[in-house]
């Protein structure tokens, strides 16, 4: 696997702000401590509620944490989920990045893990997914999927679910991202709190049966953005079939 510089040209691609956004849009762990107005905080929330949501069920809520005492009890928490991910799979370098790049965005993690308590604001991503509704309706689902489909479904049900739920919250993220890095602001966006996600939840006052998707920091950046590093769009790409 191989990995390249993307800067776009926006001119090219026929998106003069979305196209740039999107390829400079780095993962920024360095924040300054400055607080950002709520106002800002608001417009991400409302770029999150745009996404997409499967059904129009819509049944998102977004936890944002900006009180500095909220986060300093928050910050323990942070640390032991960053230190478990870097004893574990952060502890070696993905296929096609050097160790020198590797090592560079090790010390951002560190220096998120040890700032942590002056992040300006954290945003918690939830969902609670409806009970679904299928009696009447599984017998015709059966004969639609037919006697393998249907084995298969009741096989991956847990997966299926995880993915629905996903799937309804995560395009409100990437929404949420995209909307930080086009008002200059540095976010990124991380699963790693589910390690501990009861105590997250207890310590912020989560009902039990909300799920919770990532843990978003927010603030304005201690550096640059620039261009990212991705693998080759003709090394992705599967044309027709695999």
């Amino acid at each position: 696997m191989t990995m390249e510089t993307v800067q776009a040209d926006p001119s090219a691609l026929g998106g003069p702000a979305l196209f740039d956004t999107m390829s400079t849009m780095r993962a920024m762990r360095r924040l300054k401590p400055d607080a950002v107005p709520q106002e800002l905080v608001e417009q991400l929330i409302q770029a999150a509620v745009w996404g997409p949501s499967g059904g129009n069920m819509q049944c998102y809520e977004y936890v944002v944490v900006t009180d500095r005492q909220v986060m300093a009890r928050l910050a323990p928490l942070w640390k032991r989920c960053v230190d478990a991910y870097l004893a574990t799979t952060g502890k070696y370098a993905p296929e096609g990045m050097d160790e020198a790049a590797y090592g560079r965005m090790v010390a951002a993690i560190e220096y998120q893990r040890d700032h942590f308590a002056d992040t300006p604001a954290l945003i918690v991503p939830c969902y609670r997914f409806p009970e679904p509704r299928l009696e009447e309706g599984l017998a015709a689902s059966a004969r639609a999927l037919g006697p393998a489909g249907t084995e298969h479904m009741m096989t991956t049900q847990t997966r299926f679910q995880a993915l629905a739920e996903g799937s309804c919250v995560y395009p409100g993220v990437q929404n949420l991202l995209l909307a930080a890095r086009g008002l200059g602001l540095a976010a990124n966006i991380t699963i790693w709190h589910l390690m501990l996600e009861q105590e997250w939840k207890k310590e912020l006052g989560i009902p039990e049966d909300m799920a919770t998707f990532a843990a978003v920091p927010v603030g304005w950046p201690a550096g640059n953005f620039g261009p990212v590093r991705r693998r080759p769009v003709a090394d992705v790409i599967h044309r027709d079939r695999w």
